[in-house]
């Protein structure tokens, strides 16, 4: 199960009665430092495997993400319409996943201001703005490994779209190249092997940013209701390890 709010976001992934592991993080977004705690239980894929196997693929992917009545337009006109009961179902996933998302690109365009401006935000020293991007890529990175690990190679048994060869990955795969870039001119900065230019720290994120923030979206898409109706049911849905 994962939960998440903007006020309080708490992420929790486990299983049944498996043995957990757990790491604790807090995460600043605009002054405040948020907690995230990540509970992840080793026996999630054995927990699931039952999960695989229960339906097959119903069709090819169809556009959707968003609010319900959007979903709706984008599913293919053979399927009902959802009631309001199993959209909330359907669309869980997209919907608290669209909750972290929302920190991560708030966190980003609080950083990207500063460098756009060549101002810090009035108030906040070097030392803190700096931690401010080391944590952003720390948790990212976080994040990211969960999604891996947890939750893509459940839903890639019925989707395409969480498949290792296919887009979402792929999309980790440059989000990284410059993200690493990011945190080591930020450590470079932290340690004083370089002094901070923010003009230097915009150009390392525009190497990534276009990518992130497609990604940031795409994935919410393809955990929309109508995308996920086609693949599992309403029963497989509240099994789901988030």
């Amino acid at each position: 199960m994962l939960r998440a709010s903007l006020r309080n976001p708490i992420l929790l992934i486990s299983s049944v009665s498996a043995p957990l592991s757990s790491s604790s993080l807090s995460y600043p977004v605009f002054g405040r430092r948020i907690a995230i705690v990540a509970i992840i239980s080793p026996a999630a894929p054995r927990v699931y495997n039952s999960l695989y196997t229960m339906t097959e693929s119903k069709a090819e992917a169809s556009k959707a993400g968003g609010k319900m009545e959007d979903q709706q337009k984008a599913a293919p006109a053979t399927l009902p319409k959802l009631s309001a009961q199993d959209f909330r179902v359907y669309n869980r996933m997209a919907d608290r996943m669209n909750n972290f998302h929302e920190n991560f690109r708030r966190t980003w365009e609080f950083i990207y201001k500063a460098c756009e401006t060549g101002k810090r935000p009035l108030g906040m020293s070097i030392r803190a703005f700096l931690t401010t991007g080391a944590d952003f890529c720390q948790h990212l990175t976080l994040h990211h490994g969960i999604e891996e690990r947890q939750i893509y190679p459940i839903l890639a048994r019925k989707m395409p779209a969480f498949k290792k060869e296919l887009e979402l990955l792929t999309q980790h795969k440059h989000i990284h190249h410059g993200l690493d870039r990011f945190e080591k001119y930020i450590n470079e900065c932290r340690s004083g092997e370089r002094e901070l230019r923010l003009d230097e720290m915009k150009a390392v994120m525009d190497t990534f940013g276009t990518v992130l923030w497609e990604h940031l979206d795409d994935e919410v898409r393809e955990l929309g209701a109508e995308k996920m109706r086609l693949y599992w049911t309403v029963e497989e849905m509240r099994r789901m390890p988030m």
